[in-house]
């Protein structure tokens, strides 16, 4: 059978949580060594990095990764989950709808850093428990605020108006860092012309370098006969850290590596965290500047391994 690392690009379906995904991940492939890079909600449809066998080590390092999504505002309403799928919460009228132009002002307004409040249905933990789970029982607690950065956010379409419901709504595109919950851009947007709104359509086109393109679907997995066909769907695990900057070692230096040595830095290098290839082009480690004795750096991750 095929050496059963890598990183899986998966398209996930709407209506499965990124969990449900990894368990049927781990029945496709015969191995219980998966792991996926962050939650998608489950009304969301996108890309999915999804890490099996030695790749799950670097799975740390893709949370970092800028997200694309390709999404809709509709500004009429807001719901308990700021998506479509929650109860409604506020209903207020949109009699007089607003033109592309305004609507172009108010997403170039949201570029930048920005903060944002959490919504009560996520994961983001407060006194040891997450926050969905406040919300199930009717509680609510003080959210911490957290900065996001919108790289770009664009109307991607045309703006519509509904007469019969007094809703208005526009796509959008937007690349955002970590940690940016488009569900509260969408509410956010809605404020700041002074109406409830919510996020009635997202899908995540991009996370880091992979892209809908490069994605695979459970049923086309489901559909391969054998699990060294679905290997094959699989890309390189480095190819998830690329965004590191590269240090290449000789073979003297490649052996100290393996032991997982403290050496000494090499002259230039100016990055905190950098990935450690062979000459041969094989990744073998994660190092960082040792954060205690200047002038040496340390292993923060061993992807080597002998087996």
């Amino acid at each position: 059978m095929k050496q059963l690392e890598g990183i899986l690009p998966l398209l996930k379906p709407a209506g499965m949580t990124s969990h449900d995904c990894v368990i049927k991940i781990r029945r496709l492939f015969q191995t219980k060594k998966v792991g996926h890079t962050g939650t998608l909600d489950p009304d969301v449809v996108g890309v999915l990095p999804i890490c099996i066998g030695r790749a799950t080590k670097v799975a740390q390092y893709m949370s970092d990764y800028t997200k694309t999504y390709i999404g809709e505002a509709t500004i009429g309403y807001s719901t308990t989950t700021e998506d479509k799928s929650g109860e409604i919460v506020e209903r207020m009228e949109v009699n007089n709808p607003w033109s592309k132009d305004e609507i172009l002002a108010l997403l170039s307004s949201f570029k930048g850093e920005i903060t944002q409040v959490p919504p009560m249905y996520s994961a983001v933990k407060v006194n040891g428990k997450k926050l969905y789970e406040y919300a199930r029982k009717n509680q609510t607690v003080e959210r911490p605020k957290r900065q996001v950065t919108i790289f770009e956010l664009d109307l991607i379409g045309d703006v519509t108006y509904n007469e019969g419901m007094k809703t208005f709504s526009f796509p959008f595109k937007v690349i955002c860092s970590k940690g940016t919950y488009v569900r509260t851009l969408a509410v956010d947007l809605g404020k700041t012309l002074g109406f409830p709104a919510h996020m009635s359509a997202l899908k995540r086109t991009a996370s880091g370098p992979y892209t809908t393109e490069m994605c695979t679907t459970l049923e086309e997995l489901e559909a391969l006969e054998s699990i060294d066909a679905r290997v094959d769907k699989l890309r390189p695990l480095d190819e998830a850290v690329q965004h590191l900057p590269k240090l290449i070692v000789d073979h003297t230096v490649e052996q100290l590596i393996k032991y997982g040595s403290v050496l000494p830095e090499e002259k230039g290098l100016d990055e905190l965290r950098f990935t450690v290839y062979n000459e041969q082009g094989e990744c073998l480690a994660i190092y960082q500047k040792h954060p205690t004795k200047p002038g040496l750096i340390k292993p923060e991750k061993m992807i080597w391994t002998t087996s």
